[in-house]
Formats: C-alpha cells, sequence, structure tokens
C-alpha cells in the first residue's frame, strides 16, 4: 500500500516524542510484542486482555462498571483497563502500533478508524459480527459510518457503541433573568452573546473551544451559518467557500469579546468545567457533557438543543463522529477480545454506557430504553437526525490523513485566528489546500 508523505510524517512524529509513551503500551500489553504487523492469534477465549479506553477519567466508571459485569458472566476471563485521554489516544496507538504494545482491544472511533486501518492494525470484524448475537441488532447508519470510515473498501473494524451530536447548551435562568429568547438562531445565538456578558463581573455569553478539539466545533459554527450542505464540491472541498470565511470571521471574533480569555487554550474539560461553574450563558459540546451539567448547575437550570437554525429557516450541522470498540490485529486472544466487545455492546450494557455518556446508543433495543425521553438533549438530538429538520455536513473520516489535518496541522492556526495573528480566510484556505491534496491521494489510492 502505498503512504502517504503526511501520515508517515505523523507516524514518526508519534514515534520521537512518544518513547515514554511506548514503554507504557510495552507494560500493558500481553507480552510486548504487539505491533501492527503482528497477525496476533484467536488465542484460547480465556485468560486475561488488555483493554485501552480511548475516553479514560471522563468514561472510566462506567466501563468499570461493564468489566464488573462481564467478569462476572464470563469468569475465565480477565480484563485489564488502562484509561488514556481522549488528546492522547490517537499518539499512543501509533506509537504502539509502530514499536509494540497495542492491547487486544480499545476504543476506535470513525476519526482516527482510517488511520489505525491503513497501517494494518485492525482485525476485520465483519465475520465475526454476522455470527454474533449482534447481528442485526445494531443501528445500521452507525455501522456503515464506521465501514465508510475505514478507508474505502467497506470493510468493518469496529463496532459501534454510540453516536454522538452537537449540542447547544444555555442557561435558561440566565435568559430569563435577561429576556433572551431561547437561542434557536443564529442571530439570537449572537444577540445572547453580546447581552450576557459583563467582564467586568467576569459573566461571559458564551465559552469558545480554543484548545485542543477546536476545529470540529469552528467547522460546526460555520457550516451551520453558511447553510453549506456538503463538504466537497467535485473534487475540491466548500471548506474556504466565501461564505464559511464569513461565518467563521464573525464566530472567532467572539473571543474575549463574548467569552473568556482562557478560552484559547481549553480543551473539551476546561470548557466543560469552565460552563459548570455557572457564569456564562451559552456553551456548545457534545451530549457527553449533559451529566456533568446536571450535577454541576440542576437539570432545571439549563437546557440542551440542537444547533441554530440559519437565516434560511435550515439547520446545518458537521457530522460527529460514531465511537466503537476495535480488536488490534496483533491479540494474541482475539477471540476474548471480541467476547468483551459483544458483551459491551449488548442491549444492558450499551444501555448503560450510553446513559452515563449521555449520547445515542448503537444496540436498537438500548435506543428504545425509558432513559432516552427523560434525557433531554439525547431526545432532541436523536429526533433532528432523524425527523428531516437537520442537514449533515459529512466530514471526510475516510481521509487517513484527516486528523492530523484537523488537530495537529491546523489547532495551533485557529489559535492564531482568535489571536488576530491570522486571518479566518488563510486558515480555511491552508486547511483546505491540505484537505483536497489528502482527497486526491485517497482517490489515486482506491480508484
Amino acid at each position: 500500500m502505498k503512504i502517504s508523505i503526511r501520515r508517515s510524517r505523523r507516524v514518526a512524529i508519534a514515534v520521537a516524542l512518544g518513547s515514554v509513551l511506548a514503554l507504557t503500551a510495552t507494560a500493558c500489553g500481553d507480552d510486548g510484542s504487539g505491533a501492527g504487523g503482528d497477525k496476533g492469534d484467536e488465542g484460547s477465549g480465556k485468560g486475561k486482555i488488555v483493554f485501552w479506553d480511548n475516553n479514560g477519567g471522563v468514561r472510566t466508571d462506567v466501563w468499570k462498571e461493564i468489566i464488573a459485569d462481564f467478569q462476572k458472566a464470563n469468569p475465565d476471563i480477565k480484563v485489564e483497563y488502562v484509561g488514556i485521554a481522549s488528546t492522547e489516544y490517537q499518539s499512543k496507538v501509533d506509537t504502539a502500533i509502530q514499536g509494540g504494545g497495542l492491547p487486544d482491544v480499545g476504543g476506535v472511533g470513525a476519526a482516527m478508524l482510517a488511520g489505525f486501518s491503513a497501517q494494518q492494525a485492525l482485525e476485520p470484524l465483519d465475520d465475526r459480527l454476522a455470527g454474533s448475537s449482534l447481528n442485526g441488532k445494531l443501528n445500521e447508519n452507525m455501522v456503515d459510518s464506521l465501514k465508510a470510515a475505514g478507508g474505502g473498501d467497506g470493510t468493518l473494524y469496529s463496532i459501534p457503541t454510540s453516536a454522538n451530536n452537537g449540542v447547544l447548551y444555555y442557561r435558561t435562568d440566565l435568559f430569563k433573568q435577561a429576556g433572551l429568547d431561547e437561542p434557536t438562531t443564529w442571530d439570537k445565538f449572537y444577540e445572547a452573546a453580546a447581552k450576557l456578558t459583563d467582564s467586568k463581573k467576569n459573566e461571559f455569553g458564551y465559552t469558545i473551544r480554543g484548545g485542543a478539539g477546536s476545529i470540529a466545533q469552528a467547522l460546526d459554527a460555520a457550516y451551520g451559518q453558511s447553510g453549506i450542505t456538503s463538504f466537497w464540491d467535485g473534487d475540491k472541498t466548500t471548506l474556504n467557500d466565501p461564505k464559511n470565511v464569513a461565518a467563521l470571521e464573525k464566530y472567532a471574533a467572539l473571543y474575549k469579546k463574548d467569552t473568556p480569555a482562557a478560552d484559547l487554550n481549553n480543551d473539551f474539560t476546561k470548557m466543560v468545567a469552565q460552563w459548570d461553574s455557572g457564569t456564562i450563558g451559552m456553551l456548545n459540546h457534545n451530549l457527553g457533557s449533559y451529566q456533568d451539567h446536571v450535577k454541576a448547575l440542576g437539570a432545571d437550570k439549563f437546557r440542551g438543543i440542537p444547533q441554530p437554525i440559519g437565516a434560511d429557516g435550515k439547520r446545518v450541522q458537521v457530522s460527529n463522529p460514531v465511537d466503537g470498540l476495535g480488536v488490534f490485529k496483533s491479540s494474541k486472544n482475539k477471540d476474548a477480545a471480541w467476547k468483551f466487545i459483544e458483551f459491551a455492546t449488548s442491549h444492558a450494557e450499551n444501555s448503560k454506557f450510553n446513559e452515563s455518556a449521555g449520547q445515542v446508543p448503537s444496540n436498537n433495543d438500548a435506543a428504545k430504553d425509558s432513559w432516552i425521553a427523560e434525557a433531554e438533549p439525547t431526545k432532541l438530538a436523536a429526533a433532528a437526525l432523524t425527523d428531516g429538520s437537520t442537514s449533515i455536513v459529512q466530514l471526510p473520516y475516510y481521509l487517513p490523513d484527516w486528523n492530523t489535518i484537523s488537530k495537529a496541522d491546523n489547532e495551533p492556526n485557529f489559535q492564531k485566528v482568535l489571536l488576530g495573528d491570522m486571518s479566518a480566510k488563510d486558515f480555511l484556505d491552508t486547511m483546505a489546500d491540505q484537505l483536497n491534496k489528502a482527497q486526491a491521494e485517497w482517490k489515486e489510492q482506491n480508484g
């Protein structure tokens, strides 16, 4: 397989900067030998397996509950849990693919799937799914999304656990005090951001994501306002369309005017914690932080609604990656690793996970459970995705270079935009050029 220059660079950087991570990863694997080229073995279906959680800390408690349930049902299998922060996960896996120490099973969401599969690190799961109790029980759209993200050949490398969606959380109490309407349109959103800001009192209308993970939120705001509904126009991205440029300029101008200065470096955990402190009017995040807000503020002080609609009365959002679980090809106990995935995505366990995470379950039976109707943002998000009210701009997760382009290459540039050191046009032009080249390379490789 032809390996892209950019992907080779990404792996080289991961290896060069990740020697400490490589040592840690070796300590976690079965014998430290698991690497991307290792074909592994089915194993006995018993003994020990290692599970890497791709959102460690945030999801640690619920995964430990699921693991305890699994070990009770399968006393001859022991699961070693390793929680890894979402911002570090891809780098750690890339390092282990090159140097050894991959786990048996781990989180493999759509956004990172193409890069891992291109390095031949993942076990194909189509046949295992077809022969399992999960066959016909999983949301077909989520399964198809992960197949599409796998690199172009339609192979399933990850079993979906959940779907997420962008949500606009807003403080109902603060809006009521200020006499503001619900921020259901972009005009109302900007009006509220300005009216709820009093920087002398450390009160702000909005918190913007400037640190890790900033790009997807920025693109959501750009496409949401521009109304453009496709990421590609032929072989060229619409990313730097003049309408998107104007929308991003307006959005980025909120920084330090209607947002805290600390937002420049805030990833989602810091951003969520800052909003939960109670002095900020609005927050864009996904369904995953709903329970955090309930604990911090109480369910009666905020709402989580779908993204605002544009001037033409339509809602446009960029796709949120489906999350899932994959078996690493180097595993010496693939049978036990698959048993864990099958158990974790069963009705009861998938429901438990997604109720904790506030996300849409992949298991069709779990998606019918009563808690979804009680968790308003999840209910509204699920409806927005299925009732025809929302156009989804599908981000190119299938590009092996997508994660590198949207994170390492351009998150620092978005910070420059917020600081006024780079124009929104230059930022989007730079990213568009990288994506057009990556798309051309992908098409050449995949016919």
